[in-house]
């Protein structure tokens, strides 16, 4: 009830560009979210540092921390995100909790409480079925960035490059979606 349970720039992005969200808060948002992966992509690796040490193969090693496409299409790795996080974002502006009208006009809304973030990770695990074998559905630039720093500082055994040349795909596609699924709200 105090954060909104924001852990994804693009839906931070999303909710003060339809005015749900103060513009002011939006910078710390993205860095604590951005703080909050790359703090979750060190403790992987100090979890599993043996298994980086034992594991030979580079690109498994680089897949815990970042994403990266099936095949390698700039346009249709764009496209995939963005649609991706489109549909998240979309669902996100429209779900709402029911209210309750009282006969002298009061309303209270009638929700899940803790649980009102299911919905939203029901739709998550929707994306990821259909559209996380194409790039790996990061639909939130923290959660691919971070990590991707992450892999590039830290001291994994045998490591290959961190591959900056995709990394501005899951920036990108998700702020894209987010950005048309607004338009696209206030438009309807």
């Amino acid at each position: 009830p105090y954060s909104g349970a924001h852990l994804n720039p693009a839906v931070t992005l999303a909710l003060a560009l339809s005015g749900d969200f103060s513009w002011s808060s939006v910078p710390l948002f993205i860095l604590a979210q951005l703080c909050g992966a790359m703090l979750g992509a060190a403790s992987v690796f100090l979890f599993y540092y043996h298994h980086y040490k034992a594991e030979s193969n580079a690109d498994l090693k680089m897949a815990t921390f970042c994403t990266s496409p099936s095949f390698r299409s700039y346009p249709n790795n764009l496209f995939s995100e963005t649609i991706g996080t489109f549909v998240l974002i979309f669902a996100i502006l429209h779900f709402s909790e029911p209210e309750i009208s009282s006969p002298i006009g009061q309303t209270s809304k009638v929700g899940m409480g803790s649980l009102g973030a299911i919905p939203v990770m029901l739709m998550v695990l929707a994306i990821g079925l259909s559209l996380g074998g194409t790039t790996g559905y990061a639909i939130n630039p923290a959660r691919d960035l971070g990590p991707r720093l992450m892999h590039q500082v830290l001291p994994i055994p045998n490591k290959r490059n961190s591959d900056w040349a995709y990394s501005w795909i899951p920036i990108m596609g998700p702020l894209a979606g987010a950005g048309i699924a607004v338009a696209l709200k206030l438009w309807f």
